[in-house]
């Protein structure tokens, strides 16, 4: 088998290509862009790539060819021999890769996702950056307006903001500035364009039977569902629910060493937004569904830690419920006691 190792460029990308035994057979600059008509005339090779921007879509393309695609983490690729002794060039990088490749069996590698589950993460992606953008704009009208004889703004949500900003205003006999008005329009067409991206995300979440079950749970909508099961994206690659919390970073870390022993907060390792929705919905799902038994759970645990320790730890049994009901095909179910484990939390459908 070969071993095609490929420094990734967003125009060009540098490639070299071993044979089993360690000989280079091929070295050359490729364009990015052109690297599935150089795959596609390879045999079936191992595909070894850094992680980056591209990386994902390249190994995508690589596995639909019929290679076995390899991503290594960027912060073991040093390990690997890449930029070693203050030595780096796309040359030299793709050189050690695919020397590694040779003498391991077995690479350390990230999982690659679907195309599915790339698709995904890049629609909700892209809705946060609308809704962050709005965001910004709010908060900038806002603080203009702290420093007019209007005065501050009562709250209200960011779609109402507009028109209320030119009532309040008017109701003090102040005209709204052109640069304002500005700000205004944007955010307008801001709050048009997030109410497409979620009507897209929730007949997403709806055609999808896995996040149609997801949404069963209390607190869990479109966006949270559609962001876990991107973030999954295989259920089966994980044994455990304790195993999906503590990818989605929601576990407590360690800091031990000889006879001392010191438990950190959650390690906040994996994909930080899915970690931020779920705790979002613990949130929610606290004050929307009060005598629900992971709420009454989670009550216990604010008498002892506080509120903020137990939306985190609410989250973290939320990810948990999540999994299991993908897992097994079942739906949430709050009747059962709070004191069975998280599986228990579901009833299969019908």
């Amino acid at each position: 088998m070969e071993h095609i190792a490929i420094d990734l460029g967003a125009r060009e990308s540098q490639v070299c290509v071993r044979a089993a035994d360690g000989t280079i057979l091929l070295e050359g600059r490729h364009p990015t862009v052109a690297l599935r008509a150089f795959l596609g005339q390879r045999p079936s090779s191992r595909v070894v790539l850094e992680t980056c921007a591209e990386a994902f879509g390249v190994a995508a393309v690589a596995r639909e060819l019929g290679h076995e695609p390899v991503v290594v983490p960027a912060s073991l690729a040093r390990a690997l021999g890449v930029g070693t002794r203050g030595l780096k060039s796309d040359v030299r990088d793709a050189r050690h890769l695919s020397e590694a490749s040779c003498r391991m069996a077995r690479l350390p590698a990230v999982h690659v996702p679907a195309l599915q589950s790339q698709a995904r993460k890049g629609e909700c992606a892209l809705r946060e950056a609308l809704v962050t953008t709005r965001t910004k704009l709010v908060n900038t009208v806002r603080g203009w307006l702290r420093g007019q004889t209007a005065g501050p703004l009562r709250r209200c949500t960011p779609p109402r903001l507009p028109a209320r900003v030119r009532a309040h205003l008017a109701a003090h006999g102040q005209a709204v500035p052109d640069a304002v008005e500005r700000v205004l329009h944007v955010i307008e067409a801001l709050n048009g364009q997030i109410r497409a991206a979620d009507a897209a995300l929730t007949a997403l979440a709806q055609e999808d039977a896995v996040c149609r079950r997801l949404m069963t749970v209390p607190g869990v909508g479109p966006v949270t569902a559609v962001r876990f099961a991107a973030a999954v994206d295989d259920v089966q690659r994980f044994p455990r629910a304790s195993a999906v919390q503590s990818y989605l970073g929601l576990v407590p870390g360690e800091d031990s060493s000889a006879e001392r022993r010191r438990i950190t907060g959650i390690t906040k390792a994996g994909p930080s937004r899915v970690r931020w929705t779920l705790i979002q919905a613990a949130w929610c799902v606290r004050r929307l569904r009060p005598q629900d038994p992971a709420v009454q759970w989670a009550r216990r645990v604010e008498s002892r830690r506080g509120r903020p320790v137990a939306a985190v730890a609410l989250a973290r049994k939320l990810a948990g419920i999540l999994y299991a009901i993908w897992r097994d095909g079942a739906v949430y179910d709050p009747q059962h006691s709070a004191t069975r484990r998280a599986a228990l939390y579901l009833r299969l459908p019908g």
